[in-house]
């Protein structure tokens, strides 16, 4: 007997071997010690069952780029890009990342912070959140973050080189010696991945290929946020290791394309800093020509995209970036997972049982419906996950 049983739902299982987003009609999933069993016509009696009534049933939404531990509001900052300001213009005036810096390295409420963030993307369908560090920019700070992380169920770490923090600036080589001789090493039994801010504004490609470089030497994949504000390169630097992702890539050349192509990066697009900073749309066209498989995600952050909710970047990437609903979908289920490599994205036989049910019954619905919350329930390993 398997512990849950939804019947007559319209599964969008995103599985490969299906083809396309994978739909079933009128389907069954059995559930049993958190992971998917059987998904089809037929299955077993259920301790627990439930009647979707024809609703649609897809895979729990995973955001696989997020910097959901901060202090501090930015709110200003809107103000004044609404303004006219540019990033960089703001960033110069001592606003951007660095007036995070001080918020998040005296608090003591983050924990609590990160909770509150994470309930609310759990209410909104997403199951599983990839969250960088990056917003203390000290040995024993950045390894504080990847505790805090660390704790919560679901939530995949990543140790981030945003930049290099003012009272650095004066010594910045021996800074980047510290990320590669101190933080690295320490935060290997936490992180999973190490990410680098490539950007005129942050780290130089050199810069970024040594830490690349000793994330390697201590057995940790890399990604990066490169191409947002220029291309600098990174995107073949990122191919040349291997990465899990390339995020942004507003600005990125065809060689870079077709290095991540061939390496079987993903492509992380994020629309709500994308649009919020008025940045061209990345190359969506190319990317499908190239083959380059495409996730979104939300960019959760104070300061460019503070926004929790995956359907809302669902909709931007529809309208805003040229992606079909099918590439969208795949963009924050399978092609998200495989950016992190989790066992989940998909609705198949031992994949986790992270599902979302929604008041819907066409994947367009979601994205088509971008300002109303569609989500009936959210189950992560067989479980009820959302309080009614």
């Amino acid at each position: 007997m398997a512990d849950l049983v939804i019947r007559d739902a319209r599964v969008m299982t995103c599985d490969p071997a299906r083809g396309g987003l994978g739909l079933i009609d009128r389907a069954t999933i059995a559930i049993e010690g958190g992971k998917i069993a059987s998904v089809g016509d037929d299955a077993p009696r259920g301790e627990r069952e439930l009647d979707a009534r024809g609703r649609l049933v897809t895979p729990g939404l995973v955001d696989c780029h997020t910097h959901a531990i901060f202090a501090g509001s930015r709110a200003h900052e809107f103000a004044l890009r609404a303004a006219g300001k540019t990033y960089v213009e703001i960033q110069a005036a001592g606003g951007g990342i660095m007036a995070t810096l001080g918020p998040t390295r005296v608090t003591t409420a983050l924990d609590g912070l990160l909770a509150a963030r994470l309930a609310v993307m759990r209410h909104g369908g997403t199951t599983t959140v990839e969250a960088k560090t990056g917003y203390d920019l000290t040995a024993d700070g950045e390894l504080r973050l990847l505790e805090l992380l660390a704790r919560h169920d679901r939530v995949i770490p990543t140790l981030l080189a945003h930049l290099v923090p003012p009272e650095r600036t004066s010594d910045r080589d021996a800074f980047v010696r510290e990320i590669c001789e101190q933080w690295i090493p320490r935060a290997k039994p936490l992180a999973r991945s190490v990410d680098v801010w490539c950007e005129h504004n942050a780290f130089t490609l050199a810069e970024t290929r040594q830490i690349f470089e000793a994330a390697r030497a201590h057995g940790l994949p890399v990604r990066g946020h490169v191409g947002q504000l220029s291309d600098l390169g990174a995107a073949e630097l990122l191919a040349e290791f291997g990465a899990l992702s390339a995020d942004h890539l507003e600005y990125v050349s065809d060689a870079g394309i077709a290095a991540l192509a061939r390496a079987g990066t993903i492509a992380v697009l994020l629309p709500g800093a994308c649009v919020q900073l008025r940045l061209p749309p990345p190359p969506v066209e190319k990317f499908r020509a190239a083959g380059l498989r495409m996730a979104v995600a939300t960019d959760l952050n104070p300061g460019s995209s503070y926004c929790e909710t995956l359907p809302i970047q669902m909709w931007l990437a529809t309208t805003h970036f040229g992606m079909t609903v099918e590439e969208a979908w795949l963009g924050v289920t399978r092609h998200a997972a495989e950016a992190l490599r989790v066992p989940c994205g998909i609705v198949a036989p031992g994949a986790r049982a992270d599902l979302v049910m929604w008041w819907a019954e066409t994947p367009e619905d979601i994205p088509y419906r971008y300002g109303t919350s569609l989500v009936a329930s959210v189950f992560v390993a067989g479980l009820d996950a959302v309080a009614k």
